[in-house]
């Protein structure tokens, strides 16, 4: 932290991102989040994909307007883009055609900022970033962590008073990513950034815990806040410190706690169906990967998530996945950043691959609601087939298309693995083996 943090920048109070779907209701993407950006604060997103982080992003930035709530800056209502604000991306988003150079300009010129103050502030962040003597080279003569310094210096060169930054070292390999991290760092506590405050969204616990003055952990379907973390720990932090580890820890274990369902919005509201949960797609290699890993001698049946994060170079949308999953099917528990295997997954991690096969078609039907309703109707269905289409009709009055057909896809990539049903890619329906 830089100073006492005082004036408030920006705020979003009861923000309401919402779709509507076929089914009259409302696929909810974020739910009452309330958000407060202060001088001298950089503040973390953190959460696993789908929980609406860089929705937020592009609501603070004016790119997206929400469905109801309040979002102000300096205590004016924000109704389109926002002026004092500049984005950093994931994937670089840079001009190929133009040289670093030129691409620096680009924002300037689009401002109708003055020919010699644009080239006076365009050199001047060239300079800050690291990316002088590379001023007419061309995007793809660069390296990864280069073209993300230049949109670094893209983003700076506007003098915005709030950095958005969306994983902008995600893309980038480890040693880059730590390099670009720890130059940012140095230049926002050496206070030779142009801006007052960052909002930045990972997907990296430790990345939040290294950079952040608070973290706001997000909750998934819908998004909400789940909890506020301030990190007091004093800079430059130490990862090996047990203060750090602690805080770690202490994430992991609020990421992967099982929370209650949330009230419903209206006594006449209804649930999804069970089966109308949004799954992620885990392959069964990784699945069995792990459970094989945890009943190994080196862990017994138990280890650390962040341990395991680490010996495996995983980040959040790496592991959780893979656990949850395990979870789900009953294959080990998750809790307070810890995953146990069950007896079920110790005896998967030992079986051969018929009796795997088995003790995964069982535990689907028992434990993965879709699973069970898809074998089921195939069951009743006269020639003992059904068009997947229905199925994902009956999934998108519930969910987004897109996490709809992921559904599908990962219920239908464990069925098959376990030769539970069969899908035909011709016909585009499920059926059993012996089906004529």
């Amino acid at each position: 932290m830089l100073n006492t943090v005082n004036t408030t920048i920006f705020e979003l109070n009861g923000v309401r991102q919402a779709y509507p779907k076929p089914s009259g209701q409302d696929y909810v993407v974020l739910d009452d989040v309330n958000l407060t950006l202060k001088d001298g604060e950089i503040v973390g997103l953190l959460g696993r994909s789908g929980s609406g982080k860089s929705t937020l992003l592009r609501i603070v930035a004016g790119l997206v307007r929400p469905t109801s709530g309040d979002v102000r800056h300096h205590g004016e209502p924000v109704s389109g883009p926002t002026d004092g604000v500049a984005m950093v991306f994931q994937t670089f988003a840079l001009f190929p055609w133009l040289t670093v150079w030129e691409n620096v300009m680009a924002g300037l010129k689009a401002k109708g900022v003055p020919t010699k103050e644009a080239e006076a502030r365009a050199e001047e962040a060239i300079d800050l970033i690291g990316l002088s003597g590379f001023e007419s080279a061309y995007p793809k003569e660069l390296s990864g962590g280069m073209r993300q310094r230049v949109g670094f210096a893209r983003a700076l060169v506007v003098h915005p008073e709030i950095l958005l930054m969306d994983e902008p070292f995600s893309a980038l390999d480890v040693l880059t990513a730590e390099t670009l991290r720890t130059d940012l760092l140095d230049l926002w506590m050496e206070r030779r950034l142009p801006i007052k405050s960052i909002l930045m969204v990972t997907h990296n616990i430790e990345e939040a815990v290294l950079m952040c003055d608070r973290i706001l952990v997000f909750s998934s379907n819908p998004g909400r806040v789940a909890a506020e973390i301030r990190v007091e720990l004093p800079h430059p932090r130490n990862r090996l410190e047990p203060d750090f580890r602690a805080l770690v820890d202490d994430i992991y274990g609020l990421m992967t706690a099982r929370k209650p369902l949330p009230p419903l919005a209206s006594p006449t509201a209804k649930r999804p169906p069970a089966h109308a949960e949004p799954m992620v797609q885990v392959s069964t290699n990784l699945l069995a990967g792990l459970l094989e890993t945890l009943a190994s001698p080196a862990y017994h049946g138990k280890a650390d998530l962040p341990h395991l994060a680490s010996a495996f170079q995983h980040e959040i949308d790496d592991l959780f996945p893979i656990a949850e999953a395990l979870q789900t099917l009953g294959f080990a528990e998750v809790a307070e950043g810890d995953i146990h295997l069950t007896e079920p997954g110790r005896l998967f991690a030992e079986s051969g691959v018929e009796e795997r096969k088995r003790l995964f078609a069982e535990h689907l039907v028992l434990r993965v609601p879709l699973a069970a309703h898809i074998h089921a109707a195939l069951k009743q269905a006269p020639n003992h087939r059904l068009p997947a289409d229905h199925v994902l009709e009956e999934l998108t009055a519930h969910m987004s298309d897109g996490y709809a057909e992921e559904t599908l896809r990962a219920v239908t990539s464990w069925a098959r693995y376990a030769e539970l049903f069969t899908y035909d890619d011709e016909s585009e329906s499920f059926g059993f083996e012996d089906a004529e």
